[in-house]
């Protein structure tokens, strides 16, 4: 996907969290380990809750705000490859699953404080705060949920 302005960003990260839910319900069905299915599907869930915030921030969005242009920052910095399917699921425990889930989530938490830091207009920098914010606190939901589910 070529990524130029902060709209193609919202909907590289809509594809991120749909990709991951896929690949995440996949390994579900064919991981052997009890605990490690009930995280896999309960993370597929919260990934494609994320797709629907992410939509809704993009359909929602002010034009002005995501047309601004970030292709500088990409050209610095390529974008996360979606990699999640690479590494099978359904060959993971649930600490390694969540050690996966974290890594792929700091890079797009990393994309928007990014973002957020050179932007120039307040209310770019104002969104993209928000969905680092946003991110941030779903992970650390995530890891807490997933922690819960271990200790059943």
């Amino acid at each position: 996907m070529h990524i130029e302005t902060l709209k193609n960003v919202l909907h590289w990260t809509k594809e991120f969290h749909q990709h991951l839910s896929q690949c995440l319900a996949n390994g579900a069905d064919k991981n052997t380990d009890e605990r490690a299915r009930m995280i896999l599907d309960y993370l597929a869930d919260h990934e494609q809750r994320l797709t629907k915030v992410i939509n809704g921030f993009k359909i929602s969005g002010d034009d002005p705000i995501l047309n601004t242009w970030c292709y500088e920052y990409l050209n610095k910095q390529p974008i996360v490859q979606c990699v999640h399917c690479d590494t099978p699921f359904s060959e993971l425990n649930a600490v390694q699953i969540m050690d996966v889930i974290v890594e792929q989530h700091q890079q797009v938490i990393e994309l928007y404080r990014y973002l957020a830091a050179r932007a120039v207009i307040p209310s770019v920098q104002e969104m993209m705060n928000s969905l680092k914010s946003l991110e941030e606190h779903e992970m650390k939901r995530m890891v807490q949920s997933a922690n819960s589910l271990a200790d059943i």
